[in-house]
């Protein structure tokens, strides 16, 4: 075909026209919508939100959960930090980022929650959910039935990595409310995603966040995600004194931009966030057949019931009957000899000798109570403040005392029915034990106190100055409760004085207070560790 150069020209028109449009439209085809949410983490108060209930591709924040499933794991001892996995073909074959893993090749379960958190490796989360629930299909469901426990009512989890795939979708909200729940309920695996490097096995690695976390003070986490139909994502955490802001944003345009977006949104939440405020931790998830995978066909509503009822309950044996003459005979003469003897021992009954009274036995002790004796209340107050335990009831004595039942009334079959008189009446002289009066109780109670001050436990922590007792002893009681893991084993103690009810958990070694005490501090509640002087 010949052209004119006029026809050329135009031609040459057209073709830049479309080449243009070919590296433009591809750009604002993939950009993702903006969603954002700002929180005060102390509270869960919301500061800012925008689209925050639209429904996104989140794109890696997805290993948020497939991490915090795998905190739960451990914690549920489905698995242990060092279980050796087998990494499956499945798991080795997912596209980057990845750590690298091969199929068969061995590795520790900590070193693949590594990857996976600070890498955000694709191969280390697929390899995390099929060592947990055997299969990615079977741990996309229990990543479903964890987001409904946790609140998160408008996410659907289909891989364990984040990867586009269809229905696998989040929101800014519920991505803010994992990465609370995770700064919550996991707090001794939060600091990986404060991790700049970590060694994950085969290899150090770094973290995609490092940019975040490097220029932005205070911040300590949490995690990143980009795919081209998500965009830039990040949900990230800081703190600045007793002030902590959690904020998530969808659809940046660039890593840059986002961390600016993110930077500004933090700022905007510290200047809104109170200085002071109490901590309410969301709460735990609660799950309403934690054994059965809800989302499984026919899961839902799945009862099942044990049938431990016997099908047959068979008769006994019955005795074979002799046919022996000679036996048969042998058998009616004795049962003839069990019948006189039996007819004779009813009417001619043995005297009844009636014992003397016995003193009624001591009432039962008091149980032995350990509590912490206070140096300044004295030990009378102590003993008079404790129950009088009720004194225990006597026994009934015996009729017969020192002459033994009659031989002949042991009992025996007898083979036809016998005719026997009344007995006599029973004598009026017959005196029973149990009407005698009783001994005097004994004593006051004796308490036990005990000290745990042995090993080396001569030290403390005072958690508060209160009013009250009762003010003190309610304050130990709310501190054991939140910090139970260092707490356990302390006394909890009230003193007396001067400017109040002291409250103190005594019997400790002086590096259990002193963790216990940097443990309360961390969590806004006052704590002062006392020496031994």
């Amino acid at each position: 075909m010949h052209l004119r150069p006029w026809q050329w020209a135009r031609f040459g028109l057209v073709l830049a026209v479309i080449l243009c449009t070919v590296q433009v439209v591809p750009k604002q085809a993939h950009a993702a919508p903006y969603a954002a949410m700002v929180i005060d983490a102390r509270t869960g108060e919301v500061l800012h939100s925008r689209n925050a209930d639209t429904q996104l591709h989140p794109a890696s924040l997805t290993k948020m959960m497939t991490l915090y499933i795998a905190f739960e794991a451990i914690k549920r001892g489905e698995i242990s930090p060092d279980t050796v996995v087998t990494i499956t073909g499945k798991a080795a074959a997912e596209p980057p980022s990845k750590l690298g893993l091969r199929k068969g090749q061995k590795i520790k379960f900590r070193y693949l929650i590594r990857a996976a958190a600070v890498k955000s490796a694709n191969d280390a989360a697929t390899a995390i959910g099929i060592a947990i629930s055997g299969s990615e299909a079977a741990f996309a469901r229990r990543m479903n039935r964890t987001a409904k426990a946790l609140g998160m009512t408008r996410t659907h989890f289909k891989n364990a990595h984040g990867l586009t795939e269809n229905g696998h979708l989040s929101t800014a909200r519920d991505m803010t409310t994992l990465g609370r729940h995770l700064f919550y309920d996991h707090p001794q695996y939060y600091n990986l995603f404060s991790r700049i490097t970590t060694d994950a096995g085969m290899k150090a690695v770094s973290n995609t966040n490092r940019r975040f976390l490097s220029s932005y003070k205070g911040a300590d986490g949490i995690k990143t995600g980009y795919t081209r139909a998500a965009g830039f994502n990040l949900v990230a955490s800081a703190e600045r004194g007793s002030e902590r802001i959690i904020t998530t944003v969808f659809g940046g345009r660039s890593t840059a931009t986002r961390n600016a977006k993110v930077a500004e949104l933090m700022d905007l939440g510290f200047r809104r966030a109170p200085s002071r405020a109490p901590v309410r931790k969301p709460a735990l998830p609660v799950y309403a057949a934690m054994d059965t995978d809800l989302d499984a066909p026919g899961g839902a509503g799945k009862t099942i019931r044990l049938i431990t009822a016997v099908k047959v309950s068979p008769r006994p044996t019955p005795r074979p009957v002799t046919q022996d003459p000679a036996a048969q005979a042998q058998l009616a003469a004795l049962t003839e000899s069990i019948k006189d003897a039996v007819v004779t021992a009813i009417a001619e009954p043995e005297p009844v000798v009636v014992a003397e009274a016995a003193p009624a036995p001591a009432p039962a002790a008091p149980p032995v109570t350990e509590t912490a004796i206070d140096a300044e209340e004295p030990l009378a107050e102590i003993v008079a403040s404790a129950a009088p335990a009720r004194p225990a009831m006597p026994k009934a004595q015996p009729l017969f005392t020192g002459t033994a039942a009659p031989a002949s009334a042991a009992p025996v079959a007898v083979a036809a029915p016998v005719t026997v008189s009344a007995p006599p009446a029973r004598p009026e002289a017959i005196v029973l034990t149990s009407l005698q009066p009783q001994a005097e109780s004994p004593a006051e109670p004796e308490v036990v106190t005990r000290m745990s001050t042995s090993g080396g436990r001569h030290w403390a922590i005072n958690v508060g100055v209160l009013g009250s007792r009762y003010q003190a002893e309610r304050t130990l009681l709310k501190t054991a409760l939140k910090e139970i893991d260092t707490l356990d084993e302390a006394l909890r103690k009230v003193v007396r004085r001067s400017n109040g009810w002291h409250a103190n958990f005594v019997g400790m070694t002086e590096a259990q207070a002193d963790l216990a005490c940097r443990r309360l501090n961390a969590r806004n509640t006052r704590c002062k560790v006392l020496g031994p002087s």
